[in-house]
């Protein structure tokens, strides 16, 4: 029986006295004295079993070597495989999308690039209509106006006409009035070449 170092020392006191007694045991470990130094020795330790060990190291290796070789490798082996076929088809998988990715992204560009210059058609359309309604609009406002400033030179035309013909009586009839008063008396003859000698 295998004996621990910490058992063993709190057995020694107690097997001290039996050892004295026995003489035949050792402390602690219960194994009969043989008077030599491999009593003690840990088996695998032991140069008397080394033989047998390398033996039983030989066959349990190469049994383990036979195993791994008949069971565990081909089952490796088929894992890999089927995760390496798994992996190429991802791949595929993954490159047919990438493809239909692109594919979709030239379209849309494409459809972009087209929608854009039909904007900016329709843009340039656009302004070239509000353009041409700007400058006929403009041109309405401008004959209106002309039209208008026309009417109003007539009317003052007509009003200075008007009142160029009342001036020469009024400034007669002002005249008049002034020298009567100044004077006390006009001659309406005079006044009259007077106001037309100064218009």
């Amino acid at each position: 029986m295998f004996v621990t170092p910490a058992y063993a020392e709190e057995a020694a006191p107690a097997a001290a006295g039996d050892h004295a007694a026995q003489g035949e045991t050792h402390a602690g470990t219960e194994v009969p004295a043989e008077g030599g130094h491999g009593g003690n020795t840990f088996p695998p330790f032991n140069p008397a079993t080394f033989s047998s060990q390398l033996f039983w190291l030989v066959i349990t290796f190469g049994l383990f070597y036979i195993f791994l070789k008949k069971v565990v490798m081909p089952r490796l082996g088929g894992i890999l495989e089927v995760r390496s076929n798994r992996i190429a088809q991802d791949l595929d998988q993954a490159a047919k999308l990438k493809g239909e990715a692109d594919a979709a992204v030239a379209a849309y560009e494409q459809e972009l690039a087209e929608a854009k210059a039909n904007a900016n058609t329709i843009g340039q359309k656009s302004r070239d209509e509000a353009k041409a309604e700007a400058e006929a609009a403009r041109k309405d406002v401008e004959a209106g106006l002309e039209k208008k400033l026309a009417e109003a030179e007539e009317r003052i035309t007509a009003i200075k006409t008007s009142a160029m013909k009342d001036v020469g009586s009024i400034a007669e009839t002002t005249a008049s009035a002034i020298l009567e008063s100044l004077v006390g008396k006009s001659d309406k003859a005079e006044v009259a070449a007077a106001v037309k000698a100064a218009r």
